[in-house]
């Protein structure tokens, strides 16, 4: 996952409703008059000349890769008085950008001016003009030139509004300067739509990998920790000293009556020392803001040790203000050697505000090592509720433990005692790794839920040594070094974990070890080496990244590794058929390229390296469940939904595709401290895992504005025709079936709403849902809901 991504500005978005034409956002199914003479669209503000303080006015700026000057430049102008200038000494990907809406599926001229002074493209393109999240570009212009008319007939296709860059760089960092001036847009033509499309169930294209329906969790926000692992507790092993800024624990009575003591230290770098006045005041820690039900169990543990005129520690579990409000464990057994007590509470009433307080009136001191609180239902230190929602999405393999967390992460920190395991600041996100959760627990939750497991090994900060003792510790016989610790922390026989992924995004500098792809390609052929001689039978899969990346680690280490990665995310998009069709677009996008790869790179003659596309998704919007905690839509779910369509159809090159990620962090399934329900995203891909099927067919004709695609089932049992209408309108789709029979009815599944914007919340009735009708009307027309996705289920054999 990137570190450092696009984020549409709000900005803008609102600038796209107050542009709005009267024809509105979405395409019309029907005929469309033809353009007339006045068919140029006003670009705002084309030339600059409208300003606001120091910016022109609707035009703002985004930067990809730093660093970019920005500026209206009032001496240099095409026409007028001002342009638009990009410069960059160090290097920059960046633009000057506005939001224009568009008519879908329509013929549009771009043209507009660029001057140039010493630009050096690098491994960008240069200065041109582009439509932000689809190939649409012009020529670039570089080094020194005088203003210079660029020009593009394009179809915008799929899109209802368009981003329009000024881009200097683009797909790599440029240096010098470019200027912009006088740009227009001018629609030619548009299509007259009537959807139609042939079916041909006789005429199969290569299965499509079950794989398609992968998973991703990261140690990062509230994916693991506070969200698929039942902990209640923050900071549970002291990472921070009590009363710090950054700590969840504070003090209790005198505010200096904790030290943090590195002599005694159970775990990590210090314990919680209190100094007990002996003055008959409670002293002690607490943290608070924990979520309890009325009437449910609690369960948990904690490892003190203690002066005798410490005795009793009491254990509180707080649920309100008054003297019957808790429920005490007192702890008289305690001597100068750290001990391990058990915890037990039940609530008595429900709150988000209750706190743990372990305390004493006594004298002397006592220390907190460390200690643990979960509710009494876990499942092996899980929450129930997270893990029935992950059995219904029935995902076949998820992927762990990053992400850019892999790329400084230590797998030896994750094993053994889990009291005992250090407590580290995550290396590439915000907060501690508790390191609770480390490949036991990883594997217990993939047993659990019953999923194949996929590692990522550390190729950033890691070494070789480390992969390959990751992979003897995992599959090793209980003979072998690391299969005997293994063995020692309680796993006598071997997992066979078949999926292993050699690195995270190593091509980013935002990456922890990032290096030039000359020399990674190095480092991969040693780790696919020594992993493999480990273990012959795991599946290597390397990093990439469409263009140089990927062509370079496909030709300098095709021969070790079974799988390449891929990853795409997107943002926001103001129209939604503009939204949704990006998902599918760079599903595309990336098996056209590898296509290309298989045709001239020289070491993949007659071998195809199928593509693991194991991170995609959306992201976008406020973070609303922890770091990149965002919240989906519905029109998020029909781009999902798009998006199994498109992998359907390029089942020839994409073999897995992991969804990032699954729990709260741009994920498919949302929780609070006791909730937990899908995500509009969710929903799709649980309803498509389910019902859509293996084996897809050929679908012709033009579906527009829909997407279309059908697949067989299992054995041939049922053909499975899926269709995404984003659009705001109900269509009429015209539909020929060729190869098998036309029933007069269907199993139908849908999802579908009339706002765009509809979403679910944990604990709520949900607003959107899976809708099945058994019996559902069928015949070659068609009435399809606006803003729906719906599998239709044709038997085989009934008519």
């Amino acid at each position: 996952m990137k570190e450092i991504r696009l984020i549409i500005s709000a900005y803008l978005i609102c600038a796209f409703f107050m542009l709005i034409p009267s024809w509105g956002i979405m395409p019309s199914a029907r005929s469309e008059t033809p353009p007339s003479a006045q068919s140029r669209i006003a670009v705002p503000n084309s030339s600059f000349e409208e300003v606001e303080g120091n910016m022109p006015k609707g035009w703002t700026t985004m930067t990809w890769q730093p660093k970019a000057d920005f500026a209206l430049d009032s001496s240099i102008a095409h026409s007028g008085k001002n342009s638009v200038r990009v410069s960059s000494a160090e290097g920059a990907d960046a633009s000057w950008m506005i939001v224009i809406p568009a008519k879908a599926f329509s013929r549009y001229r771009l043209s507009g001016w660029v001057k140039t002074q010493d630009l050096e493209p690098g491994t960008s393109r240069g200065a041109l003009f582009s439509f932000h999240g689809t190939d649409i570009r012009t020529k670039a212009v570089i080094g020194t030139q005088g203003w210079t008319r660029l020009e593009l007939v394009f179809d915008s296709g799929a899109n209802d509004v368009l981003w329009l860059n000024c881009l200097f760089g683009g797909w790599g960092k440029a240096t010098g300067t470019a200027w912009f001036d006088d740009v227009e847009l001018e629609l030619l033509s548009t299509r007259a739509l009537k959807p139609q499309v042939t079916i041909e169930a006789t005429k199969t294209l290569p299965p499509m990998s079950k794989y398609i329906y992968g998973q991703f969790i990261e140690h990062l926000g509230r994916c693991i920790y506070q969200g698929i692992w039942a902990e209640m507790l923050e900071d549970r092993k002291f990472f921070y000293a009590v009363n710090a800024e950054d700590s969840v624990w504070k003090s209790i009575g005198e505010p200096h009556s904790v030290w943090m003591n590195p002599v005694v230290a159970y775990v990590g770098v210090h314990a919680a020392e209190v100094r007990l006045k002996g003055n008959g005041r409670p002293g002690g820690i607490s943290q608070g803001d924990l979520a309890l039900i009325k009437g449910k169990s609690y369960v948990g543990r904690v490892v003190l040790s203690a002066d005798p005129g410490a005795l009793p520690v009491e254990v509180s579990l707080v649920w309100g203000e008054g003297a019957e409000d808790r429920q005490t464990v007192s702890l008289e057994d305690i001597g100068n050697d750290y001990r391990t007590f058990p915890l037990s509470f039940t609530a008595g009433a429900s709150t988000e505000k209750a706190r743990l307080e372990i305390w004493s009136s006594g004298g002397e001191s006592f220390r907190v090592g460390t200690v643990s609180l979960m509710p009494e239902d876990n499942i092996e230190g899980f929450r129930p509720d997270v893990l029935a929602l992950l059995k219904e999405l029935d995902s076949p393999v998820y992927r762990w433990p990053g992400g850019n967390f892999a790329s400084g992460y230590n797998w030896k920190d994750g094993i053994g005692d889990s009291d005992r395991r250090p407590p580290r600041k995550n290396p590439a996100w915000l907060g501690i790794e508790h390191n609770d959760v480390g490949i036991h627990e990883f594997l217990d939750l993939c047993r659990l839920i019953g999923t194949e497991p996929y590692i990522t090994v550390n190729s950033g900060q890691g070494s070789e040594t480390m992969a390959a003792e990751e992979v003897e510790y995992v599959n090793g016989a209980s003979s072998t070094p690391m299969g005997r610790w293994r063995a020692e922390n309680g796993r006598l026989e071997p997992w066979g974990v078949k999926w292993w992924s050699v690195g995270n995004e190593m091509y980013g500098d935002w990456q922890l070890g990032h290096m030039p792809l000359q020399d990674y390609v190095k480092k991969h052929n040693r780790f696919a080496e020594v992993m493999r001689a480990e273990d012959p039978a795991i599946k290597v899969i390397g990093v990439g990244a469409v263009g140089p990346w990927s062509e370079g680690m496909l030709a300098g280490s095709a021969g070790h590794m079974d799988f390449i990665s891929e990853h795409f995310y997107v943002g926001e998009q103001p129209g939604v058929l503009s939204h949704v069709s990006q998902v599918p677009r760079e599903v595309r996008r990336i098996a056209q390229a590898h296509r290309g790869y298989r045709r001239t790179i020289p070491a993949l003659k007659g071998k195809g390296i199928p593509v693991a596309l194991d991170e995609w998704n959306y992201w976008y919007g406020p973070e609303l469940y922890g770091q990149i905690g965002t919240r989906y839509f519905l029109k998020d779910g029909l781009g999902v939904a798009a998006g199994i369509n498109e992998y359907a159809r390029q089942s020839d090159v994409i073999f897995m595709a992991n969804y990032a990620q699954t729990v709260n962090v741009i994920g498919a399934i949302k929780t609070t401290k006791t909730a937990a329900a899908f995500d509009t995203t969710g929903l799709v891909l649980k309803l498509y895992r389910a019902q859509f099927g293996t084996l897809p067919v050929r679908v012709t004709g033009t579906p527009e504005p829909m997407d279309v695609m059908a697949a067989w089932t299992e054995g041939k049992k049922a053909l499975a025709i899926s269709i995404v209408n984003p659009t705001l309108e109900a269509q009429s789709l015209t539909l020929s079936l060729k190869g098998l029979g036309v029933p007069k009815s269907a199993k139908l599944y849908r999802i579908a709403g009339t706002d765009p914007m509809a979403y679910n919340e944990p604990g709520k009735e949900p607003i959107v849902r899976i809708e099945e009708i058994s019996g559902a009307p069928f015949s070659g027309k068609l009435t399809v809901p606006a803003l729906s996705a719906s599998i239709y289920v044709l038997e085989k054999n009934k008519r």
